[in-house]
């Protein structure tokens, strides 16, 4: 098999095979726009862990007391030891303990990471969308075809 994807005519396609080819479209434009929100969500995560490690270790005081969040919901009373070091979620519930350059320079790749693959991401969306559009306007011309060939046949 070659690496080159042959294209269809969807004009030549049945009125049943372009909903089918719709209905699988609808479902992946779907399925990509949730990937993308959550994506954006866990950028948007990101940066405010960017923003807490710039901003926040400056702030403290050594065995200043904080809140620390054991759940989105849940937070316990704590002192900060050691303002320069802080604990980093590396992904798959594993914690990293680093300075705060390193955790800088940690966040701040996953924003960049994440932000190449949104704006891939959304190219891809684009293009399924357009597609989509084009699907829904020849099955939308094939239905009133069919429709205006019923019409002289019951006159």
């Amino acid at each position: 098999m070659s690496g080159k994807q042959e294209g269809v005519d969807i004009a030549s396609l049945s009125a049943q095979q372009l909903t089918a080819v719709k209905k699988q479209l609808d479902e992946e434009v779907e399925h990509l726009t949730a990937s993308y929100t959550q994506l954006a969500a866990a950028q948007a995560k990101f940066k405010e862990c960017l923003r807490i490690v710039q901003t926040g270790s400056s702030s403290f005081d050594d065995n200043k007391d904080i809140l620390v969040p054991l759940t989105n919901s849940l937070y316990v009373k704590g002192k900060l030891s050691n303002p320069d070091r802080v604990i980093v979620d590396v992904g798959t519930g594993f914690y990293v303990e680093k300075d705060t350059k390193s955790a800088t320079e940690f966040y701040d790749a996953k924003v960049k990471e994440l932000g190449t693959n949104i704006q891939g991401l959304e190219s891809i969306v684009q293009g399924k969308t357009n597609n989509l559009r084009v699907v829904e306007e020849v099955l939308r011309q094939k239905v009133l075809a069919q429709g205006a060939g019923a019409a002289p046949a019951q006159a």
